[in-house]
């Protein structure tokens, strides 16, 4: 069964760094192409970070470009997500996906599964 597990959320201040994992199984990591979503009290969820299976693409959402770095370890089957600089526009629950192919994709309609979320709080 395709599972993927979020973690590493919390509060923080602003200009502060949390680092987001996203654990899943050997069949639901394997070959895949993985991305970060996050959706705020209100709103739609958005696309944050996504990467190819070889860690070699990388795509990231103008608001978190610069501040955010997304990354994976394959013998791990973990996704990470490192955040910098957070502002109180960060402020969401965030989402790791995976893709049935190796190539990413910014669009929330390419992916077929998808953890339950892990919830990020940046205080001002």
């Amino acid at each position: 069964q395709v599972q993927l597990v979020e973690s590493g959320g919390g509060l923080v201040q602003a200009g502060g760094s949390l680092r987001l994992s996203c654990a899943g199984s050997r069949g639901t990591f394997s070959r895949r192409a993985m991305g970060w979503f996050r959706q705020a009290p209100g709103k739609e969820r958005e696309f944050v970070s996504a990467i190819s299976w070889s860690g070699g693409i990388t795509y990231y959402a103008d608001s978190v470009k610069g501040r955010f770095t997304i990354s994976r370890d394959n013998a791990k089957n973990t996704l990470y997500l490192q955040m910098n600089s957070l502002k109180p526009e960060d402020t969401a629950v965030y989402y790791c996906a995976a893709r049935s192919t190796v190539v990413p994709e910014k669009k929330e309609v390419g992916y077929d599964y998808w953890g339950q979320g892990t919830q990020v709080t940046v205080s001002s």
